[in-house]
């Protein structure tokens, strides 16, 4: 039998990042500029319930059983091997590399969970379907972050730009007019677990001060949505950074992030936040397609590590 192979998108927060959190909505879209995979290889040679992972990028080669219980890649595989009822898996080398920067708000985790998990159920011969994906891929974030809204796993999963609010069926958003961002990364690690967690207990400590920026990112992610399906792509401008001084009152941004998102603006961007939960991590700017080069150029001045532009459709 052949490798099988599986990849999957990054994505970005365009609006409403940790309010969604707490039950408000926000809009999320994939990015396929950068993306993860998983090739699985079998080993006849080799006992049932053999299985080793290879993942360079996190300078990780083990034996599945000698991967913490609580590792995402163990929970991946043992959901997948639950969902099939499986009483073993076949002799099995997996390889995972990607190109989606770790820690830095693009979704890193979710697409390596997503993209393990659609390769291994089809190297098993038993495609599931992107709804079980997309669950197996929010319990494995519950690894990563914690108390994770659902809306990584998600857009990831289905790979189209949605309006999400947790606990709620995720809508698909009709994207009238496509529009271009710049993704702009610090280079720092935003822990957003960590960030999460902090938030939680300044709101714990002052709930009528979060509730409100909460209330007011809330409203924005409603006109967006209205904007984007109206095809009135230039007004979403001043809401991202309208969405990001709430996100500065939040506590969740950092100078590097400030600098990006000033210097976007200051060179023709139509409006700019940070991305994710912030602390490091990633920034975007809505551009008109002529200001692209010059932009992106400005952000690499101030500091950027990698800019990406991406068209979202």
């Amino acid at each position: 039998m052949a490798g099988i192979f599986a990849t999957a998108p990054g994505k970005v927060i365009l609006f409403g990042e940790h309010a969604v959190v707490y039950g408000h909505p926000a809009i999320a879209v994939p990015v396929s500029q950068v993306r993860a995979k998983a090739l699985i290889m079998p080993i006849p040679e080799n006992k049932p319930d053999e299985v080793y992972i290879e993942a360079p990028d996190i300078h990780l080669n083990s034996h599945l059983n000698q991967l913490p219980f609580k590792n995402p890649l163990r929970i991946v595989i043992e959901e997948v091997q639950n969902a099939l009822r499986l009483s073993y898996l076949p002799p099995m080398k997996i390889r995972i590399t990607s190109t989606i920067p770790v820690a830095a708000g693009l979704g890193s985790g979710a697409a390596v969970s997503v993209a393990l998990a659609r390769a291994l159920s089809n190297f098993l011969g038993h495609p599931l379907p992107d709804e079980t994906l997309c669950a197996i891929a929010f319990r494995a974030e519950h690894s990563y972050h914690g108390t994770p809204s659902g809306i990584d796993n998600t857009v990831i999963t289905y790979n189209q730009p949605i309006f999400f609010q947790k606990e709620k069926p995720y809508q698909l958003l009709n994207v009238e007019k496509p529009f271009r961002i710049l993704i702009g990364n610090t280079g720092i690690a935003s822990p957003t677990g960590e960030v999460v967690a902090e938030v939680r207990r300044n709101r714990e400590q002052n709930p009528e001060k979060y509730n409100s920026i909460f209330e007011n990112i809330s409203r924005i992610v409603y006109q967006a949505r209205e904007f984007i399906e109206k095809g009135n792509v230039n007004e979403l401008g001043p809401l991202l950074t309208e969405n990001h001084k709430l996100l500065q009152e939040m506590g969740v941004s950092c100078h590097e992030l400030d600098r990006l998102v000033e210097t976007a603006i200051h060179t023709g961007a139509l409006g700019a936040k940070l991305s994710g939960g912030g602390k490091g991590g990633n920034m975007i700017a809505l551009a008109t397609p002529e200001r692209i080069p010059e932009i992106t150029q400005a952000l690499r001045d101030a500091g950027a590590t990698l800019v990406i532009a991406t068209e979202i459709r």
